[in-house]
C-alpha cells in the first residue's frame, strides 16, 4: 500500500516553492512506527518519536515565530527528500514526448483525404490569447519564437481582421496540413465579433484579411465574400480560447454570447473544444507543474468551473501556456501546445467523417 503525506496539495506546494524542489516522502511515523532515534537534529530542535514531542530551543522558536515553549506535541511525523523536479530524466521524458507529438503533426493527414488542410477557427473573448496561440503553434514548428500574429492587451485585443495562418515546417519549408483562423474577439455590448459573421465564417464565405465590422456582417458582393465555398474553405474545427484566470469574471452577457456561438457551431455540425491559456500564471503554479498540469488541484477546479459555467465537457477542455515574453522555446510549453493541437485535428477528423455522403462526393469531384 502506498504511503501518502498528510499535507494538502496547497501546503505541499507552498513548501516546495520555498525550498525549490519536489518532496518525496521517505518516512511516516504512523506507518513506520514512532521508534526511530535521533531522526532529526537540526536548528537546535530534536524529535522524541516515542513521546511524540518536538523539543525546540528558545532562539529557534523565536526565529520561526512560534510560541515560547520547550516542547510541542504532535500526532504525525513525516520526513521528505527535496529534489529538483526538472531533473535530467524528467526533461528527457518531456523532450521525447514533445518529439513524438511533433512528428505525428508533421505526418498527419485529414480524414479520407477530403481536404488538404484542416481549418481551425479560434473564438473567444477579446484578449484571451487567440493570436498568441497562433504565434505559439508557429513557434513550435519554426524552431524559434515567432510573433507574426499581432497581439494586444488582455482587455482590448488587436485582431480586427479575419486572418488565416498556414504553418510552415522548419525542416522542409512546406505548409503543414492545418490552418489556424484568427477572428475578432467577442466583446461586451456592441463591441467585438458580429454574431451574424459567425455562420458566414463557418461556411467558408469569408476570405483572409476581411476587415470586421462589429455593427454589420459581411454580405454577398463584398470583396472578401466567397460566393460558392468548397469543403476546403469551410471551418472543420473550432476552439474557444479563454484566459484560465478570468473564467469567474465572465459577465452574463459574455456567457450568453458564447452560448449563442455554440448553437451556431452545433447547427453546422462542428466539433468544438476549449483552450485555456495563461495556465502557468495561476497562483502557486510553477514551471515544473506543466509536466502533469491536468492533475493539479487548482487547475482541476478551473476545469470544473468552465464545465459548470459554460457546459463544455471536461474531456473537451485543453490547457496551454503560450509564448508571450520568452526568447527561446521550452519543451514543456511545446508539449502542451502540441497536445492541444492534436486534439483539435482529431475533432476535425470527427467532423469530416460525419459529413453527409453528398458533401464528400462534391468535394472529391472538385478536387
Amino acid at each position: 500500500m502506498a504511503v501518502t503525506t498528510c499535507l494538502t496539495w496547497m501546503q505541499e506546494k507552498i513548501l516546495q516553492n520555498h525550498f525549490g524542489g519536489k518532496f518525496n516522502l521517505l518516512y511516516k511515523a504512523s506507518v513506520h512506527k514512532f521508534s526511530l532515534e535521533h531522526l532529526l537534529q537540526k536548528y537546535e530542535f530534536g524529535i522524541d518519536l516515542t513521546g511524540r514531542k518536538l523539543h525546540i530551543s528558545a532562539n529557534t522558536s523565536k526565529e520561526l515565530g512560534l510560541l515560547q515553549c520547550e516542547s510541542i506535541s504532535f500526532e504525525e511525523c513525516e520526513v521528505f527528500q527535496c529534489e529538483d523536479i526538472l531533473n535530467k530524466r524528467k526533461m528527457e521524458e518531456v523532450t521525447e514526448l514533445r518529439e513524438s507529438l511533433w512528428s505525428s503533426m508533421r505526418t498527419y493527414k485529414p480524414y479520407g483525404d477530403l481536404v488538404h488542410q484542416i481549418r481551425i477557427l479560434l473564438l473567444g473573448p477579446i484578449g484571451a490569447g487567440k493570436s498568441s496561440f497562433v504565434n505559439s503553434v508557429k513557434s513550435v514548428f519554426q524552431g524559434r519564437v515567432v510573433h507574426q500574429a499581432l497581439v494586444g492587451s488582455d482587455t482590448t485585443g488587436i485582431s480586427q481582421k479575419y486572418r488565416t495562418y498556414s504553418i510552415k515546417d522548419e525542416k522542409d519549408g512546406n505548409s503543414l496540413p492545418f490552418i489556424l483562423c484568427d477572428s475578432l474577439g467577442l466583446g461586451e455590448g456592441e463591441e467585438g465579433l458580429c454574431m451574424d459573421d459567425v455562420p458566414q465564417i463557418l461556411k467558408g464565405h469569408v476570405s483572409d484579411r476581411y476587415q470586421f465590422n462589429p455593427m454589420k456582417p459581411i454580405t454577398p458582393g463584398h470583396d472578401n465574400y466567397v460566393d460558392s465555398p468548397l469543403l476546403k474553405d469551410r471551418i472543420h474545427c473550432a476552439a474557444f480560447v479563454f484566459n484560465v484566470n478570468c473564467i469567474e469574471y465572465l459577465s452574463d452577457e459574455m456567457v450568453a454570447k458564447i452560448r449563442r456561438v455554440r448553437r451556431k457551431l452545433i447547427e453546422c455540425g462542428l466539433v468544438h473544444l476549449v483552450l485555456l491559456t495563461h495556465v502557468d500564471s495561476m497562483d502557486l503554479i510553477t514551471k515544473d507543474d506543466l509536466i502533469d498540469i491536468y492533475r493539479c488541484p487548482p487547475v482541476k477546479s478551473q476545469l470544473e468551473a468552465v464545465h459548470k459555467a459554460l457546459g463544455f465537457p471536461l474531456s473537451d477542455i485543453l490547457l496551454v501556456s503560450n509564448y508571450t515574453s520568452e526568447w527561446e522555446l521550452d519543451p514543456l510549453k511545446d508539449k502542451l501546445i502540441l497536445f492541444a493541437l492534436r486534439h483539435m485535428l482529431w475533432a476535425a477528423d470527427d467532423f469530416l467523417e460525419d459529413l453527409p455522403l453528398e458533401e464528400t462526393r462534391e468535394m472529391l469531384l472538385a478536387v
